[in-house]
């Protein structure tokens, strides 16, 4: 059913934007609308509830809209890239079939690659507001799935260590962590702070990782950028400061044009790359 509802979904996405295939699609979260520019110029743009499946998004710095930008590549060729501004989150309650049908629209109109952005809570001290984090692993700790009955995805390697390479070679001070995923809406509490710091998690969010495994499912590449909006806990494991949500997406704001032109650079460098040539001896 729900490949059903991603095909409807893209199949409308192509005929409005008058582009048969995106090669690419990038989910702006929290305080991220402002990362658009820095990706591409659009050449079409619609509200997000305008397309099937798709619900107007309720969480704070979430823009609501969905785009077609051209992306020209280092390679010389010309991608197009789906830019979701916006996400439904689990604690909207729709469930996870509405959480991943953005990511599975855009595999159904021929994303290979998936770039997902955030805002977190850092639980390092040492990763000060403003840092970009890649995600180089997940904590799914938000007791749902997008993939059900005996569908078996293997997540070893969801985040992509190449599309990471890519990203630290554009950017020197990003940094790399464990990104842990739970339901909210509310924020943690200072126990639980404390307990996902010692499970390994770096960094703290409510969205991102049931897109990631919808993507891994239909075979795309991942890639995750997150911003740290917010300090925990100090290195002691006392509680910083009170989260506001504004503060948030404010935080995010400030870093999204920088993070954008890594984003576009990663793209640039990676999307419909041209095959590296075989050696002569086995042609």
């Amino acid at each position: 059913m729900h490949e059903d509802a991603a095909r409807t979904a893209a199949r409308w996405i192509a005929t409005a934007s008058d582009v048969p295939v995106h090669h690419a699609v990038v989910v702006l979260g929290s305080g991220w609308a402002g990362a658009q520019p820095a990706i591409g110029e659009p050449t079409w743009v619609v509200p997000s509830a305008d397309v099937p499946g798709f619900l107007d998004p309720v969480a704070p710095g979430h823009a609501g809209r969905i785009a077609s930008v051209p992306l020209r590549t280092d390679h010389g060729a010309t991608a197009r890239v789906l830019v979701i501004s916006g996400r439904t989150h689990l604690y909207e309650g729709h469930g996870a079939r509405a959480v991943v049908h953005g990511v599975r629209t855009a595999a159904a109109a021929g994303a290979r690659t998936c770039v997902l952005t955030n805002a977190n809570g850092s639980l390092w001290p040492q990763w000060p507001t403003g840092t970009g984090v890649l995600v180089a692993d997940h904590l799914d700790l938000a007791a749902a799935s997008p993939v059900t009955g005996g569908t078996f995805v293997d997540l070893t390697d969801c985040w992509s260590a190449r599309l990471r390479a890519v990203a630290r070679s554009r950017d020197i001070a990003l940094v790399e962590g464990t990104y842990a995923m739970l339901r909210g809406p509310e924020y943690q509490t200072t126990a639980e702070l404390r307990a996902l710091r010692a499970l390994g998690a770096h960094v703290v969010g409510m969205s991102s990782v049931l897109e990631a495994i919808a993507a891994r499912s239909a075979g795309m590449e991942v890639l995750g950028l997150s911003v740290v909006t917010t300090n925990e806990l100090d290195d002691d494991g006392n509680r910083l400061a009170v989260t506001d949500p504004e503060s948030v997406v404010a935080a995010a704001a400030q870093a999204a044009t920088g993070l954008g032109s890594t984003i576009h650079g990663v793209l640039a460098a990676t999307l419909l790359a041209p095959e590296p040539a075989l050696p002569e001896e086995v042609r």
